[in-house]
Order: structure tokens, then sequence, then C-alpha cells
């Protein structure tokens, strides 16, 4: 009966393991319907910004300290009203431009979603609503963002969990509307701050 029940289990965890498969592995990007218009709108934080305006800053954004502001909405262009009633959540990242993928095979890019390097860093993860015509979301980018050059593409999931469709912020060769993140300034100040109370503190001693 142990046995027997063992190979019960064994069976159900392939089975398991299978639909998982099937569910989220092995999607390609280029299979799925690009149905979002995205739009990025780096910005100081003293930048007020409204949902369906963009503001751009022109030069670098500093993580750490900067904002970025992520506008979307179905593409009502290409795809008829309705497209996305079946769209559950969004999942939106940041994306390393080409430039910054150069000599640097962690940053690959495969049409793979899952072997995909290309879009690493998360941003914003939650619910789609297709009752809003632009849907936004804002927060001060995180002080580890590598500095690079990106864009943003956002991944939307069925009820299922399941990838159905996809938007980015710049077009298939990925060559315009990419900002630029450098490293936070914040953090080697308190270092020196530091380090300066530790050689007065030495020296006092």
């Amino acid at each position: 009966m142990a046995s027997h029940g063992l190979m019960l289990l064994a069976s159900l965890l392939v089975l398991l393991s299978c639909l998982t498969e099937t569910a989220y592995g092995g999607i390609l990007l280029s299979s799925l319907p690009n149905t979002l218009d995205v739009s990025a709108s780096p910005h100081k934080p003293d930048q007020v910004t409204t949902p369906g305006v963009l503001l751009y800053f022109v030069g670098n954004i500093i993580a750490g300290e900067d904002k970025l502001g992520v506008i979307w909405s179905l593409n009502n262009r290409s795809f008829p009203v309705g497209t996305d009633a079946a769209y559950k959540t969004v999942n939106i990242k940041l994306c390393y431009a080409p430039v910054s993928q150069v000599g640097k095979p962690g940053r690959k890019t495969e049409d793979d979603v899952d072997k995909d390097k290309t879009c690493q860093i998360e941003f914003y993860t939650g619910p789609y609503n297709a009752s809003i015509k632009w849907q936004y979301y804002e927060s001060t980018l995180d002080r580890h963002v590598p500095h690079a050059s990106y864009f943003v593409r956002a991944y939307v999931n069925d009820s299922a969990g399941v990838l159905v469709a996809y938007g980015q912020s710049t077009g298939p060769n990925k060559d315009y509307n990419i900002f630029e993140v450098s490293g936070s300034h914040k953090r080697p100040k308190m270092v020196s701050i530091w380090f300066s109370v530790f050689v007065l503190f030495f020296f006092v001693a």
C-alpha cells in the first residue's frame, strides 16, 4: 500500500510539473500580442504628474532620488474594445536597452520569456483595470537599480496567471524613448560622513 501511495504521489507530481510548464514555461514574446500602449515618464520628485500627461526630465535620473511614472492602456487603434476583458494583472519591469547589454551576457535578450534577461528589474505588479482609460503608477526608483539605459515593458496575465499579452515604451528595435539611470549620490555622502566621524573619534581617543 505504501509503495502504491508513493507511485501515485510521484505521478501527481509529474502531472503537476507538466501543467506548470504548459501554463508558464516556453512562452515566446514574439507569440504574444503587443496590445498595450506603454509610456515611461522619468522625472524629478518636485515635478507634479497627471495620468495621461507625460513629464520628461532631460538627463540622467538618479536611483533612490528621482521618480519614474508609467502609463499603460489598451491600444485601441489596433485592437477592438474588449480585447483586454480577460486581463487580470499587470507586471511592469525596467528593461535594459541594447546599449547596456553589450558585453553583458547576464542581460542577454531571449525570445523565451523565462530565459530572457532583458527585463530583470521589478517596478510594479497590480490589478489590470480595463474600465480605466489610462492606468498609472509612479514611484521613486530603488537605489539598487544599476546605472544603465532602460525602457519599460508591461506583461499582462489572465486570471490563471498565464502570460497573455504585453506592451513596451519603445519599438521593436528598442531605439527610442530610452532613459538613463545613474547611481544615487546619497550613499557615498553617508559613507563619507561616517568615515569622518570614525577618523575624529580615532584621534580624540
